[in-house]
């Protein structure tokens, strides 16, 4: 009954603000519940910057009004993360779950139809990314057919939604970019996929197929921090790059030097945006820095990117980077990190290293992957037995780390924990949960940034033992 009673309080702002329709203020609300919050706030952000910090209470509740924002889109953060828009007027009430956070995620109040609508479009094209890759082998006219009818899909729910709901003219052009901007990459992720496909012509695509290149805003302030635009427009670079990039040797490796040297002249020269063409540019230069193996190459992209780029914050972080990613260049010693083995004692990574290592990073956060991992890990500890290797937990809870490895099953002389996370993140770049680094007897580095499924890592394994 408390708890009730507590809703229906913290929900009266919301309520009231619903029921006067033709009075609508400047006021927005935002609040909600965070069920199995990982954090005891939530962040709220416009184009990268931070509105507030708002804390949750002790129900895992939180509540902002605001008389001074303007119409547009805004990001909600907590821990993940999720995109909405926002007018003067609203007062919406979102409920999340951490557990399943895109799945969960619903909205109440005024304002939650355009959000509602929203989601259905993303959960709908997050749904459709795993059938995409049997699509890319269809012919160009078949997969444009496809593609079609699921943007006939979209189109149909955004007008049910448009007539059901009253939809104004501003949102209705987010909400359509949205379709036509994911409908726009599908094709030119069809156009990547099958760059090299020997029995692909030009001519063998449809006219018409492109022509909505023609039609792309590149200068966009409504829509530069929306990711189904901004993931549309470095797809559609990448592949003006290739094309730029065919005579060279690195012609098939999307993250050489030439390939993205090219993507950020062509960036420079097209985006009409200030903010939208220095967050395009560090997101290139920061893609290819995490994946370099050239010192040389690596002060050449830094000097590029500061040249392209007006962002004195941009220019900071990325020479930060590429500090960090010399030190990580093959040949170089394994930078030294302190790790906790299964038996809580302290061990630098160097002394760990006494034959050819992989070292893989885990967290017992995804069940489903680390289990994967060590499946991994094993069969190719099967197939190259002259390699260790060496699981290491990004997690903070030591005795909860203890129990998974125990109940797991693994060696838990070849596990480890991370002692100090951000020191290590930093050092290593653990950027992806997938991260692998690969060294030999001595500590220096072979590949840092590979990982346990990728295609070529048996080759890689195999051709590092004949060095």
């Amino acid at each position: 009954m408390v708890r009730k009673l507590l809703l229906l309080t913290f929900c009266i702002p919301f309520l009231s603000c619903e029921t006067v329709t033709n009075e609508r203020s400047d006021t927005i609300w935002i609040g909600g519940q965070i069920v199995n919050p990982k954090s005891k706030y939530v962040i709220l952000k416009k184009d990268n910057h931070t509105i507030d910090t708002m804390a949750l209470d002790e129900n895992n509740f939180f509540m902002f009004r605001s008389d001074s924002l303007e119409a547009g889109l805004y990001t909600f953060r907590h821990n993940e993360y999720q995109i909405f828009y926002l007018e003067p007027g609203d007062s919406l009430m979102l409920r999340v779950n951490t557990v399943d956070f895109d799945e969960s995620l619903t909205y109440t109040g005024v304002g939650a139809a355009r959000n509602n609508l929203l989601m259905d479009l993303f959960l709908m094209n997050e749904s459709e990314n795993t059938l995409m890759p049997s699509l890319y082998r269809l012919s160009p006219e078949m997969f444009e057919d496809k593609i079609d009818s699921l943007r006939d899909i979209r189109m149909d729910l955004f007008d049910e939604y448009s007539e059901s709901h009253g939809l104004c003219s501003d949102f209705k052009k987010i909400a359509l970019a949205n379709i036509n901007y994911d409908y726009y990459s599908k094709k030119e992720l069809y156009t990547s996929a099958n760059a090299m496909n020997p029995n692909m012509k030009e001519s063998d695509y449809p006219d018409g197929f492109y022509d909505y290149r023609d039609e792309i805003d590149l200068g966009s302030v409504e829509l530069r921090s929306y990711y189904p635009y901004y993931r549309f427009l470095n797809r559609y670079f990448d592949n003006l790059a290739h094309n730029r990039n065919k005579h060279t040797e690195d012609f098939l490796n999307r993250n050489s030097y030439y390939h993205n040297y090219h993507k950020i002249k062509i960036i420079d020269s097209m985006v009409k945006c200030d903010t939208l063409k220095n967050n395009l540019l560090y997101t290139c230069a920061r893609r290819y820095l995490i994946n370099a193996k050239d010192v040389e190459n690596e002060k050449q992209m830094v000097a590029i990117f500061t040249q392209t780029n007006t962002n004195e914050k941009h220019h900071n972080e990325i020479q930060q980077l590429a500090d960090r990613t010399m030190q990580l260049t093959p040949g170089n010693v394994l930078p030294n990190v302190m790790l906790v083995n299964y038996d809580n004692v302290m061990k630098d990574v160097h002394s760990i290293i006494n034959r050819p290592t992989v070292l893989y990073f885990w967290s017992s956060g995804s069940v489903k992957h680390f289990k994967n991992l060590h499946s991994r890990a094993a069969e190719l500890k099967s197939k190259y037995p002259e390699y260790d290797f060496i699981g290491i937990n990004t997690d903070t809870h030591f005795k909860k780390w203890k129990e998974v490895v125990t109940k797991s099953g693994y060696n838990t002389v070849h596990e480890y924990q991370l002692d100090n996370i951000i020191d290590a993140e930093n050092k290593l770049l653990i950027n992806s949960i997938n991260k692998a680094i690969i060294v030999d007897k001595h500590g220096k580095i072979r590949d840092a940034n590979t990982n346990l499924f990728s295609p070529t890592i048996e080759d890689n394994l195999l051709g590092y033992l004949n060095i």
